[in-house]
């Protein structure tokens, strides 16, 4: 007797990723990193990060890190001159990504030598190495400051071979 196969899951809203997406945004309201980890038009990730902005940088220093937006809640933490900011679902857990944004912080501190926000001017392209070494579909892939800094120096390493390879010809 042959049985029938089970019915097709349901079709989801919106994507299922804790983190929706993660902003790096100075005191003056410029934006220094943006991914997204659920599909966004362009047009609507540039008007999301002017509210999110306008939202965090309004906010006066001694107020808590969590604050409801739309479906979602925004997290965020001031490190230096820089606010990082992530969006994560409504029934996800605050402290949870406000660890991932200090792990993100921590690993940048240790490839960089304590970040400033030049070093995310001139060297964009390493802070979104690393964070694509942390986060991956907007959840937290490597949880070792050791191995992400491992990966990102092999990286560094291929780098300076095809470099030096380039150069030699």
């Amino acid at each position: 007797r042959a049985v029938a196969p089970p019915p097709p899951p349901p079709p989801r809203a919106r994507a299922e990723a804790m983190i929706q997406f993660i902003l790096l945004v100075s005191r003056q309201g410029k934006t220094r990193l943006k991914k997204w980890f659920v599909p966004c038009a362009e047009r609507d990730q540039f008007k999301n990060i002017k509210e999110v902005s306008g939202l965090v940088l309004s906010r006066p220093p001694k107020v808590c890190n969590f604050l409801e937006w739309r479906d979602y809640k925004i997290i965020y933490k001031r490190y230096a001159s820089l606010f990082f900011i992530a969006c994560i679902e409504a029934n996800d857990n605050e402290l949870l990504a406000l660890e991932i944004i200090h792990h993100f912080v921590e690993c940048l501190d240790r490839y960089f030598g304590n970040v400033c926000e030049l070093d995310l001017i001139f060297n964009f392209h390493k802070a979104y190495y690393i964070l694509d070494e942390v986060i991956v579909s907007g959840e937290l892939q490597e949880s070792s400051k050791r191995a992400v800094l491992h990966h990102i120096g092999e990286q560094d390493a291929l780098m300076a071979e095809a470099e030096q390879k380039k150069s030699g010809r």
